[in-house]
């Protein structure tokens, strides 16, 4: 299009149109910046925050390859990504009055659903709140608050939560004298979340350093020496019962130990 019909098309004069594009200058002095300057290549470049985003060069891309009819798996092998991505961000950001997709308005409303810090799902919806609370004080584990969840409400999405959702409602609160009221609230007693991907965040499995076995003395690795005693359990069906064994190394001496009281660390 050219100017006029640019203009035409939004619905405003050819005067307002040239501030959008030109800027204005006021009498006091000041000026305005025109308004498609961060539209066009003068603007400051976009910061991805992970590779595994679409950034603004692929949206247009895509909004170029869509004006010229090709198809979702077609864009998706020119981008290099999946065709589920290219149409999730398709239907996600696809303009609802017009139908058209406009990779910079797309990309504006990617950049504020990234926002952090989020208000949490629980947190702000009261009437899921007091439905997640009830279940949990009749000992239900978040795997089934969810799923009777969706079933209960399978049209209603703000009554709908993952179980990680339900999981982060709890232990946000587990500071302080809040923790025994985490413990009773999950009957599994867990009050700390180990991190999976951040090995630094991790608890150790004891409080004192463990020993492995491979850093065992040689003298007990070759029994060369009596006196080095090696235990071990035999577990009956279930995990219900067991029998203590202590082998002397170096003579192959067995001693049974009976654990008639169960077969805990402190049993043991």
């Amino acid at each position: 299009m050219n100017f006029r019909q640019a203009a035409r098309t939004l619905g405003v004069s050819k005067r307002t149109s040239k501030v959008w594009r030109n800027g204005r200058t006021h009498s006091s002095g000041r000026n305005e910046k025109p308004c498609t300057e961060w539209h066009n290549h003068l603007m400051d470049a976009e910061k991805n925050i992970n590779e595994c985003f679409l950034s603004l060069d692929e949206r247009i891309t895509i909004a170029n390859m869509l004006l010229a009819g090709s198809s979702c798996r077609k864009v998706a092998i020119t981008l290099g990504r999946s065709p589920s991505t290219i149409s999730r961000e398709i239907k996600a950001n696809t303009d609802p009055a017009t139908g058209r997709y406009y990779p910079h308005h797309a990309q504006e409303l990617s950049n504020s659903r990234l926002t952090r810090p989020r208000v949490r799902k629980i947190l702000s919806n009261p009437e899921l709140g007091e439905v997640v609370q009830e279940k949990l004080d009749l000992h239900w584990s978040p795997e089934e608050i969810s799923h009777w969840l969706y079933i209960k409400y399978p049209d209603n999405k703000d009554m709908n939560a993952c179980p990680e959702t339900i999981y982060q409602s709890i232990n946000v609160q587990a500071e302080g004298s809040l923790k025994r009221d985490v413990i009773s609230q999950l009957r599994s007693g867990w009050v700390y979340r180990r991190s999976h991907r951040q090995e630094a965040r991790r608890r150790p499995r004891f409080r004192e350093p463990m020993i492995n076995i491979s850093e065992r003395p040689p003298e007990v690795e070759d029994r060369a020496i009596p006196g080095h005693w090696e235990g071990d359990l035999i577990v009956g069906a279930k995990n219900k019962t067991a029998i203590g064994t202590l082998v002397e190394r170096r003579t192959r001496f067995c001693i049974l130990l009976y654990l008639p009281n169960g077969h805990a660390a402190l049993e043991v």
